[in-house]
């Protein structure tokens, strides 16, 4: 060590020089580094989440949660398959063994989960496989309440505005709703009075169906146009 330290005193303006030079060049390749603050630690994870406006709980468990895990059983690399039920909401996670490609498990999970929404109740939406999540991804949590408005102001409240203005915000991915509310039109059939007017349940579905489908208004001709 000696030698090491004479040196650098005999040639000092070349060590000063060296050092600038390498602050600079740190500082210049400190954006390209492709390291992040916290590297990443837990394994390859694919995580399903699917609405499911008005079913309890256990309607989740039983018609969403556990269709789709029996759907994407088997497939390669899996190591462990985690669910979660909530009221109007299911979450599936997949975690696949370390080394794992991420690209090609989620290709895997899409063509089974392709297979599986078919199978699902018609008041299900679209289940969807969410963007690819660090382990530290999630940063908050919100409870919201309120004394004066409704569950299904709070849901419209939390669908039309405050997840708008979180999504606009620069690296935000997604953001889960729990527990929401929806608003929803109700057609309640009365057998007796289908009978007495020779009408079938398919003809009032059917009639509800066309009822409530986008469809233009037409036009008119007048004298001018």
């Amino acid at each position: 060590m000696n030698w090491l330290v004479q040196a650098a005193l005999r040639f000092r303006i070349i060590v000063v020089a060296a050092a600038i030079a390498l602050i600079v060049v740190g500082v210049r390749t400190a954006d390209d580094v492709p390291l992040d603050v916290f590297p990443e630690f837990a394994p390859p994870r694919v995580e399903i989440q699917t609405e499911a406006p008005g079913l309890s709980t256990e309607e989740v468990d039983n018609l969403v949660t556990v269709p789709i895990e029996n759907s994407l059983n088997g497939i390669p690399f899996v190591a462990q398959v985690r669910s979660k039920s909530v009221l109007g909401l299911s979450s599936v996670q997949l975690y696949f063994e370390r080394g794992s490609d991420l690209i090609t498990a989620r290709n895997l999970v899409q063509e089974r989960l392709t297979q599986a929404a078919s199978r699902l109740p018609k008041v299900v939406n679209q289940p969807v496989i969410l963007p690819p999540l660090s382990s530290l991804s999630r940063a908050m949590k919100i409870g919201l309440w309120s004394e004066t408005h409704s569950q299904m102001d709070m849901t419209v409240l939390c669908k039309w505005t405050i997840r708008p203005r979180l999504m606009s915000i620069p690296g935000v991915a997604n953001v889960a709703i729990w527990g929401d509310y929806d608003k929803q039109f109700q057609v309640l059939v009365n057998p007796d009075r289908l009978r007495s007017n020779n009408i079938d349940l398919n003809t009032v579905m059917m009639s509800v169906t066309k009822s409530v489908q986008p469809t233009s208004g037409g036009f008119i001709d007048t004298p001018n146009q």
